[in-house]
């Protein structure tokens, strides 16, 4: 019995050596993430809590209760990233589903084109957007040559214009993980349910359709977060008529020069972003939000 529990004792004492050097390893990565992230974010918190008289009061966010503005600005926030991300999913399934389908070769060239997006810079893409959409652009100039219309549309400053650069910069995000999700299916399973008597369109939708929603709702994830920070975009293309969360932040300390409505707004916005993610916690898996498994 002496000897067994001696055994037991070293074989702590080595599982207690085993876990200190461990974290003696992770421990440089875990300076970083405090110095990072942690510290950043408790000084944002701190920060909301100071009033215009430098004291600790719940001023500015009783302000954001108040006034309708702020509810304005977060409704705008939510239909722009609500849009867009549906528009995304509207346009970047069917675009994966080609990608999948087509030959390893041919699907990695036709990759470069959705990666390119990546390789230019936001800022410049936002502006060629302002340049091709607005009433002398190129796009207005092709559509009354064509006679799609007869006089130029403002597809700038507005609503329209926004969306439009938000889902040619978020689509990617989505294309990435549905693309990935699809192609780890095994096409058998699509057999079986054609040797089984099922119609193609009955195969996808009972079969290869379930299958690609942990990417899917990866990427749909992904894009609607991304958006409820948005900044360079909506207000370049919204002209200052789409007033997102992002530019109330700037606009409250170049403005005001109010650092502590600006980090009220901060807080509410990672506050939201962590009960949505919370949420999509309770409804699917964390690795299927990561966009793995099936």
């Amino acid at each position: 019995m002496s000897m067994v529990r001696e055994n037991e004792t070293g074989l702590r004492v080595d599982g207690q050596l085993e876990r200190l050097k461990l974290f003696g390893l992770s421990s440089p990565a875990l300076l970083m993430i405090l110095f990072v992230l942690v510290l950043p974010v408790g000084w944002l918190f701190y920060v909301s809590f100071i009033g215009g008289d430098g004291q600790f009061s719940l001023e500015n966010y009783e302000r954001m209760l108040k006034r309708r503005s702020y509810a304005r600005i977060f409704s705008t926030t939510f239909e722009v990233s609500v849009l867009t991300t549906g528009l995304c999913i509207l346009i970047g399934y069917p675009l994966a589903y080609f990608l999948a389908q087509l030959p390893a070769r041919l699907a990695n060239l036709c990759m470069i084109a959705v990666l390119l997006p990546f390789w230019t810079s936001l800022l410049v893409r936002t502006y060629a957007w302002l340049v091709l959409l607005q009433k002398k652009g190129l796009v207005n100039d092709w559509a009354i040559a064509l006679g799609l219309w007869d006089e130029p549309i403002k597809m700038v400053h507005n609503m329209t214009g926004t969306l439009i650069g938000m889902v040619h910069i978020m689509l990617p995000f989505l294309i990435l993980p549905v693309y990935g999700s699809m192609k780890a299916i095994d096409q058998n399973f699509v057999k079986a349910a054609s040797n089984l008597g099922a119609s193609p369109t009955k195969a996808f939708w009972h079969v290869f359709f379930p299958l690609t929603l942990p990417g899917l709702f990866a990427g749909t994830l992904m894009v609607f977060i991304l958006c409820l920070g948005f900044f360079v975009t909506p207000a370049v293309l919204g002209g200052g008529k789409v007033i997102m969360v992002s530019m109330k932040i700037v606009s409250n300390i170049e403005l005001f020069v109010s650092w502590g409505a600006a980090s009220a707004l901060g807080v509410v916005l990672l506050i939201l972003t962590f009960a949505i993610l919370l949420v999509a916690s309770r409804f699917l898996k964390m690795d299927q939000i990561a966009g793995g498994g099936h």
